[in-house]
């Protein structure tokens, strides 16, 4: 099976190109120079070149901070782009799979978000988003929102790769505690995505299959939890490693808000697709072997 997916580098895309192969599918990779999804009217001719079998709207507007000085961009990219996108595939006849966040949320609700939840985002990047999905729904009835949250991956910029590179010249960081959220490898939301792709083309409009889902790592934890966790794998590895000083939102303060609650309850995507993520931590285990293994190489 082919997919076209929006984005060419970035940590999903990425793994979806790693993992692909393993479920039989073929990735195809749409980015600059040959789309840009600030112009998004070029996806038909992609569709007409590549004939793929399914779409997958990967690539965003990802500057959280940055969306707060420009609303504009940021909505264009995530807000209008990704139905351009979803009417195309449906004027081809293709289902479509959009990936979304949990700051569509105010992160104000004490338990994890479930799909079916009033969305409040309290930023920028939280409403384009959410205009995203809602354009998506609204240009292709086969489509499937796929919202996921603190995700990291052996490559890119994120943050395990910044909190170990911070450490190596720190003995101490000052990590937020009371942000609490289900830290997601990229790798594992790859796999989520290929397998329910693979399924798609077989499910008409209309089927259980479609709608808005969530996808994140299994089990919660705090960021600075996150940071605690990532620097005793690494220590263990003999890599870099730091004391974690948990501080409160109020103490790092940021152009644009965050959720306090990130939580995602998940159980929507096993019920219907048989899929459960793995717990955050054993994924945290893997991607920090990958990057060993990578240091041992280089």
């Amino acid at each position: 099976m082919r997919i076209l997916v929006t984005g060419r580098e970035g940590q999903v895309v990425s793994a979806l190109a790693e993992e692909a192969a393993g479920f039989g599918h073929e990735i195809v990779r749409l980015g600059r120079p040959d789309f840009d999804l600030a112009k998004p009217d070029g996806m038909r001719a992609a569709l007409e070149k590549h004939r793929p079998d399914v779409v997958v709207s990967a690539a965003a507007y990802t500057a959280v901070d940055q969306a707060e000085t420009e609303p504009e961009l940021a909505m264009a990219v995530n807000g209008m782009a990704p139905g351009v996108i979803a009417g195309a595939a449906a004027e081809f006849g293709l289902p479509i799979v959009h990936l979304s966040t949990d700051y569509v949320f105010d992160g104000l609700k004490p338990t994890p978000y479930l799909e079916t939840d009033p969305t409040g985002p309290q930023g920028a990047y939280g409403r384009t988003k959410l205009a995203g999905e809602v354009a998506v729904a609204a240009a292709n009835s086969r489509h499937v929102i796929l919202r996921t949250a603190w995700v990291y991956a052996h490559g890119g910029k994120n943050f395990v790769r910044t909190m170990l590179r911070l450490a190596a010249d720190r003995p101490e960081l000052r990590v937020v505690s009371d942000q609490l959220g289900c830290p997601t490898y990229a790798t594992d939301l790859a796999r989520a995505i290929l397998a329910v792709a693979g399924q798609l083309p077989a499910r008409p409009a209309g089927d259980a299959g479609y709608g808005v889902f969530h996808a994140s790592g299994t089990g919660d934890t705090s960021w600075a939890g996150f940071a605690s966790a990532i620097f005793a794998l690494s220590a263990a590895q003999g890599g870099p490693a730091a004391r974690v000083i948990p501080i409160a939102t109020a103490d790092y303060p940021t152009p644009a808000r965050r959720p306090a609650n990130s939580r995602l309850d998940c159980n929507k995507l096993d019920a219907i697709y048989g899929l459960r993520q793995p717990h955050w931590h054993d994924g945290l285990q893997r991607c920090l072997a990958r990057l060993e293994t990578a240091e041992r190489g280089a």
